[in-house]
């Protein structure tokens, strides 16, 4: 069976063709691929995969996927830099024929077939934009396919990159290749506060990475009393008001306002001897728990 590898092309883009003349790759190389009417060129990011690890069905023909052509050359490679200077220039010329257009959307990025039989634009809009007298310019301007698309914020950032508040690179452009749906649930399950400015990556949406720990969090959450539960101590009734999950304590609140930080083994003693014990909870405990749930 011919050796299938994973080709990545810009902003991360993959795809599975088929090595069919053996050529000796290595990860990293480039390579010349076939394309819808056309050539392209991307770098080797996979090895040797198997029609499974590709998603394909098992016994499918090698036909229903396409081939790698050739190594890129010298030649080739200057094509890559002259392919980059006319993204620049087509993207600055798309941006331009926009605002003539007055049309409500952000051009994002460029990109070139490596043939130059396409380019693509890629741009975000909050509705359906009605862009095909923009088409038609670009169409009279470089006498090849042009096709514009539409795409989310969160796949803006992933083409375009940056750093997040943690000083890293973007997770959505280093190395996630799906987006997970996200919830503010998951902050409130880390005991967040919830603030869009703290909670919303560069992008404007929820960051990415309040999944991460979401699991950790909900698995020690789950040792600890309940928030607001009532708890007996030799100060008195008071109630959960705080849970620390790194230092393993809790910080019990009293009707008076003093607040007691104690071990979370403790604590659990403590709770279960109150609800064995207490059997009601006074009115003024009551208040207390009713004002820390809301």
């Amino acid at each position: 069976m011919n050796d299938l590898l994973e080709i990545k092309f810009k902003a991360d883009r993959k795809a599975v063709y088929v090595n069919a003349q053996q050529f000796p790759f290595k990860i990293g190389d480039l390579a010349i691929v076939e394309a819808e009417k056309g050539e392209d060129l991307g770098r080797v990011s996979q090895l040797s995969m198997t029609l499974q690890a590709c998603g394909a069905h098992a016994g499918e023909s090698d036909a229903s996927t396409k081939m790698i052509l050739r190594k890129a050359s010298d030649r080739d490679l200057i094509r890559i830099q002259e392919n980059k200077i006319a993204e620049k220039k087509a993207f600055d010329l798309c941006r331009l024929k926009i605002t003539l257009h007055a049309l409500a959307m952000k051009l994002v990025d460029c990109e070139y077939q490596f043939d130059g039989n396409k380019i693509t634009f890629f741009f975000t809009a909050d509705k359906r934009i009605d862009f095909r007298e923009l088409v038609k310019d670009l169409a009279a301007e470089y006498r090849t396919r042009i096709e514009l698309r539409q795409i989310g914020v969160r796949d803006e950032a992933k083409r375009v990159g940056g750093y997040g508040v943690c000083g890293r690179q973007l997770c959505c452009s280093a190395w996630i290749k799906e987006f997970a749906p996200i919830t503010t649930q998951a902050a409130k399950d880390q005991n967040l506060p919830l603030n869009p400015n703290k909670l919303a990556g560069v992008c404007g949406r929820l960051k990415c990475c309040l999944m991460y720990e979401r699991d950790f969090y909900n698995q020690a959450i789950a040792q600890f009393p309940e928030l607001a539960k009532p708890i007996k101590t030799e100060k008195g009734e008071g109630i959960i008001a705080k849970i620390d999950i790194f230092h393993d304590t809790i910080t019990v609140k009293y009707p008076g306002g003093e607040l007691e930080v104690m071990p979370l083994a403790v604590s659990k003693e403590k709770v279960y001897k109150c609800e064995n014990d207490c059997g009601h909870e006074h009115g003024n405990l009551e208040e207390l728990r009713q004002s820390e749930v809301h």
